[in-house]
């Protein structure tokens, strides 16, 4: 049976490779991205998207690019369409997306992901479901074309807390590790020393495991930019300020992030809050 027609909407590090990974499974896919692409199938806005495909996964910077993306579709959404927004946005950007979506009589899954570029460019993503059952089953082979897992996590909305949330503790993560390798540093102990005893440690992990060499060897090839992390540490303020709950860490670490931002680093990787320690 022939595949359905997909189409992505923003073609950064992710949505490029999720791309590539839909080609290869068989799917005819359409694009369209803020910044225009010699690609094939690019197409001029959001709407000619919907007009050729049914499955349209969201793959672009913020809660603005979703929303205006959502609205520049609305004219061709119909009974049969599933939007899918993978971007990290507010929970409450989450809902007004859906809630248009669904007005206009389509479908809407909550379906932010786990994994940088190299997972999305072996199709390893990881994808964190808020919605129905029954859509994501419906969905669930256009997934499968980048994916590792597909977990579903609950309501609309509720997929989108959790990925800002594991954010923060990968965020946190990372400043820990930047301050413990500057320590090391400052003792006159090699790095590779520090790596060496965390891989013995519980604490050890793959985010570790990618980050710590990334720092000692000063290379902040974006796989997760500064500037999205930081946009997603302010999100987990924005539900920490409305549920009246402090959250001493991550206020330290998002502004170590807002600093690196202002310092002209926001476009590369997030680990480079390492960098001025060292």
């Amino acid at each position: 049976m022939s595949k359905p027609n997909v189409g992505v909407l923003g073609l950064g590090i992710i949505g490029s490779r999720v791309v590539e990974n839909l080609r290869q499974s068989g799917h005819e896919v359409f694009v369209w991205s803020r910044s225009a692409r010699a690609v094939p199938n690019f197409l001029a806005s959001p709407r000619e998207v919907a007009q050729a495909a049914g499955f349209i996964q969201i793959f672009v910077r913020d809660s603005k690019a979703l929303l205006d993306s959502v609205k520049d579709m609305l004219p061709v959404l119909k009974a049969g369409h599933i939007v899918m927004n993978h971007a990290t946005v507010s929970k409450k950007a989450t809902h007004e997306a859906a809630k248009m979506v669904e007005d206009a009589g389509a479908a809407f899954l909550d379906a932010p992901f786990t994994g940088s570029k190299m997972a999305a460019q072996n199709a390893k993503l990881c994808y964190y479901i808020g919605g129905s059952a029954t859509l994501l089953e419906r969905a669930r082979p256009v997934l499968e074309a980048s994916a590792a897992k597909i977990m579903p996590l609950g309501s609309i909305g509720d997929a989108m807390v959790l990925k800002i949330v594991t954010n923060l503790v990968s965020s946190v993560i990372v400043e820990a590790l930047a301050e413990a390798a500057s320590i090391t540093h400052a003792n006159g102990i090699p790095l590779q020393r520090l790596l060496t005893a965390l891989e013995g440690n519980a604490n050890y992990s793959t985010l570790i495991g990618m980050k710590l060499p990334a720092i000692m060897n000063g290379d902040f090839e974006p796989h997760f930019s500064l500037r999205n992390m930081l946009k997603d540490a302010d999100f987990a303020r924005e539900l920490a300020e409305e549920a009246k709950l402090a959250l001493p860490a991550l206020e330290i670490t998002a502004e170590v992030m807002r600093q690196g931002v202002s310092a002209g680093h926001g476009d590369f990787d997030f680990s480079i809050i390492g960098k001025r320690l060292l």
